[in-house]
């Protein structure tokens, strides 16, 4: 009858649907010495689990120190550069402002002459823009006589 039951279990192991407990009872019938002519291909695998449970890693595992290393000049590096910007700005703090002239004028005069050449500056540089629009206008109703569009 015992045998009945550990083929089944043998059958719901190899299906997957085996629990705990039904496991542990074919590992405890492979680690028997009585186990059954036929089934003495299987005993490796249970007892494969036995002796895995009682093997210990027991290398050493070397340290690694390249991330030290690399922390290390990580470190230095943004101390260069802290050292670098606050050197920058307490150089360029000291020195005198410069003249800052933004183009004032005290006499109105010379305001109106100084604002006519740039309006005209700014009219000469649209009226180059709406010449360019004009050429595609042209184009248009040039590609709208050779393609008739509706």
């Amino acid at each position: 009858m015992e045998l009945i039951k550990i083929e089944q279990l043998l059958e719901k192991y190899f299906d997957g649907e085996t629990s705990i407990t039904e496991e542990n009872e074919l590992r405890t019938y492979f680690s028997s010495s009585d186990v059954a002519q036929h089934l003495e291909h299987y005993k490796p695998l249970f007892g494969y689990f036995s002796t895995a449970k009682e093997q210990q890693f027991e290398q050493q595992i070397p340290l690694d120190t390249k991330k030290l290393k690399i922390a290390w000049i990580s470190i230095a590096a943004s101390v260069v550069v802290l050292l670098g910007a606050g050197t920058f700005a307490y150089f360029n703090y000291h020195q005198p402002q410069q003249n800052q002239d933004l183009g004032t004028y005290d006499n109105p005069e010379i305001a109106f002459r100084e604002t006519q050449k740039a309006l005209e500056l700014l009219s000469s540089n649209v009226n180059v823009g709406v010449e360019s629009v004009q050429y595609i206008h042209e184009y248009e109703a040039t590609r709208d006589k050779v393609f008739i569009v509706d």
